[in-house]
């Protein structure tokens, strides 16, 4: 993922000026400003809705914590059912926002070969749907994929699931269910190699 056109940094700097971005940045030394590539563990823009019903941009980091390390992904044929995520799943979903996201192709050997940029079939950001807890009183999300469409899959055997800006608010809801609102996600990826610099 890589936030940097003007809409996206528009929510960056509405995630900086939160009062729980400066909390976080004095716990961790991880910048909220993120620009380039994202990496799990980076503090993310994400939006979920506040306590008082509205849309709103809160600093998460990526990655939820286990014993055995950082989880970033939740597998949507799953997410209802597992103690880790079915708490979000029901109440605390979020969207990330960002300009595309990174796929990697692979040998018979499973070694990386060639890197692709991929995004919906559209103009803007994408959004990324995940879900949310705290984690010592601090928000982290992990990031929804599911089986890959048919044009994708000679790539990878997962996609992370995408939304159109219009469904982003029924998504976050959380009186919504969301096996109401999944069907809409968006699975039209186009691609292209990224240029090494």
């Amino acid at each position: 993922m890589a936030p940097a056109n003007p809409e996206l940094r528009e929510l960056i700097k509405e995630m900086n000026r939160s009062k729980l971005a400066e909390q976080i940045l004095k716990q961790s030394p991880e910048s909220c400003s993120p620009e380039g590539e994202i990496f799990p563990s980076s503090v993310l823009p994400a939006i979920a809705m506040s306590k008082a019903g509205k849309e709103r941009v809160f600093p998460m980091k990526w990655g939820f914590r286990q014993k055995s390390g950082l989880l970033i992904n939740a597998r949507i044929e799953t997410a209802a059912e597992k103690p880790t995520f079915c708490e979000s799943w029901a109440k605390h979903r979020c969207i990330i926002p960002a300009s595309w996201y990174y796929e990697w192709d692979h040998d018979n050997l499973k070694k990386p070969l060639n890197k692709y940029v991929l995004k919906p079939v559209q103009t803007g950001p994408i959004w990324l749907a995940g879900l949310y807890r705290l984690e010592n009183g601090f928000p982290a999300f992990v990031i929804l994929t599911q089986p890959a469409s048919d044009r994708l899959s000679w790539m990878h055997d997962r996609m992370p699931v995408l939304f159109p800006r219009n469904k982003i608010r029924e998504w976050i809801s959380p009186e919504i269910n969301p096996e109401t609102v999944i069907h809409n996600c968006l699975t039209d990826i186009e691609w292209k190699k990224a240029i090494k610099i």
